[in-house]
């Protein structure tokens, strides 16, 4: 096989900050080639020169055997370079479609013509069984959705390069398969694939190949099918890593959350209800998981719990009060934390430091002000404590924009800022989404501790390991409903997919 793709001693810095630091990656034609790394690690910005987003301070790039200087992704574009990003680039008030042909439109006497634009997007669409609305604004789709629009705008323009960051980590596990498979038959096409992602079962089940960066560096290229899951993370962290989750026996009090009879309406179809009727507790010293395909009312559940959405019936119980129409802070006071699936809409205000992103929910408390005069040194001392305990990577420390942080940094920010706070019930959606092996581990087992301390842990996540792993019981909600209250210790993935799927119903939750 030759090369498409030369990256030769690559450097990259902002500031003083070493993001690549002498890093070369060479992708043969056909093949599918993983990019694995620690958050933070340079996996991103390495794919981010390639696509031109970057400019190098040092080192050269080879597309097909010659040199090539990619200023913006136009030029990357043109070199048939195509980047499915992990924060995504779409038009919130633009429809599906019109996302997909932007900067690609065909026009005619300065109209745009759509018709043919419109049947190469559904031919896709069907064809990657993607299932995807082309007239549906982004702002009313679900994450997993717009991901698969991104990848959709990338298949649009036929790129023969193809950069997939990150890109399972909003999809359902029937949605990675599909992906898996897509993957495979573009490889079998010719097309070349750099697949970053944390997660080794999916490194070990599509790529050829694998290439580890630490902290900037390049540390290997190893063979995917002769090296194991172990060996790798061990590559990627620098120590050997648990990649199962050790819980003691689970010691269930009081009840600590109670949902009653909770309806919420669709803010997308009117006359329809994202959650109907949903009735639940939670106690103290267990991990209570929502599990299901996305898009089956999970995150409108946790919207009504957390007050980001109306509750139009039924009731909020929190430590015996009511806070169905409780503000938002009120809840915080009261002790309930929530780790969002959209980190970027409700969990951080990305152009805030670091520091201020740390005390959000806690900037008035006299330790961080006095007299309403914020206390900063007060703060920059506690962000530093919270980046050092949770190991949040930044290249300013406490005063780095967020913006400018690695999605899996960001995602720990979060968790250390809403975990910190000592809170009786942590809501989590989808925690360690985007995180590496190191970060699961860590996340993982501070779920657990807080477990162990008698808090009551709600996980929302639509990874089944997971699922089966972290929990002490299991809800499946489809379409808006519960339809199990599962033990994972007599269940298998095999039952939970049924659930999941809609084709079986436990006990108490027949289909009236």
């Amino acid at each position: 096989m030759s090369n498409v793709i030369e990256m030769n001693h690559i450097t990259k810095k902002f500031g003083d900050f070493k993001a690549l630091d002498d890093v070369t990656l060479h992708i043969e034609k056909g093949e599918i080639h993983a990019l694995l790394g620690e958050n933070g690690a340079g996996k991103s910005t390495l794919m981010s020169v390639l696509f031109g987003l970057y400019q190098p301070e040092e080192g050269e790039i080879y597309i097909n055997g010659k040199k090539e200087d990619i200023n913006n992704p136009n030029i990357a574009n043109d070199l048939g370079i195509g980047m499915v990003h992990q924060h995504f680039k779409l038009v919130h008030n633009f429809t599906v479609l019109e996302n997909i042909v932007l900067g690609h439109e065909t026009v005619n006497a300065g109209f745009l013509k759509m018709t043919e634009a419109r049947k190469k997007v559904v031919e896709l669409s069907e064809n990657y069984k993607f299932n995807i609305n082309p007239d549906a604004y982004i702002s009313d789709i679900t994450v997993g959705m717009q991901q698969k629009v991104e990848i959709l705008k990338m298949l649009y323009c036929d790129n023969d390069i193809l950069i997939f960051d990150e890109p399972t980590a909003v999809l359902t596990p029937q949605e990675i398969d599909e992906l898996m498979e897509i993957m495979k038959q573009m490889a079998k096409e010719g097309k070349s694939i750099v697949f970053i992602t944390h997660k080794l079962n999916e490194i070990k089940a599509v790529a050829d190949r694998c290439s580890v960066l630490r902290k900037g560096k390049y540390i290997g290229t190893v063979d995917v099918k002769s090296t194991s899951k172990e060996e790798m993370s061990e590559m990627m962290v620098g120590r050997k890593v648990n990649l199962n989750v050790d819980k003691k026996e689970q010691q269930a009090g009081d009840t600590v959350l109670e949902v009653k009879n909770l309806t919420i309406k669709d803010q997308i179809h009117s006359g329809k209800n994202a959650v109907s009727n949903v009735s639940f507790t939670a106690r103290k010293g267990e991990i209570v998981t929502i599990a299901g395909i996305d898009g089956n009312g999970q995150s409108e559940l946790v919207y009504g719990i957390t007050g980001l959405l109306h509750v139009d019936s039924g009731q909020v119980i929190f430590n015996g009060k009511d806070i169905t129409n409780e503000s938002i802070r009120k809840r915080c006071l009261e002790g309930m934390a929530h780790i969002p699936e959209d980190r970027h809409k409700f969990g951080l205000v990305l152009d805030y430091t670091l520091a201020q992103n740390l005390v959000l929910q806690t900037y008035y408390d006299d330790r961080f002000q006095k007299n309403g005069f914020i206390k900063f040194e007060e703060i920059s001392k506690y962000a530093k404590k919270l980046i050092e305990q949770y190991d949040v990577r930044s290249g300013q420390g406490e005063e780095s924009i967020v913006r400018g942080m690695s999605g899996g940094n960001q995602q720990k920010a979060i968790i250390a800022r809403e975990l910190d706070r000592d809170p009786d019930v942590v809501i989590a959606v989808q925690p360690v989404r985007g995180l590496d092996v190191g970060a699961i581990e860590y996340i993982h087992k501070k779920l657990v501790e807080q477990r162990d301390k008698g808090k009551v842990v709600l996980l929302v996540s639509f990874e089944l390991d997971e699922v089966m792993n972290l929990s002490d019981r299991i809800l499946v909600m489809y379409e808006g409903e519960i339809v199990a209250d599962i033990d994972p210790k007599t269940t298998t993935t095999q039952e939970l997919g049924l659930y999941m799927a809609g084709t079986k119903r436990g006990i108490g939750y027949e289909k009236q």
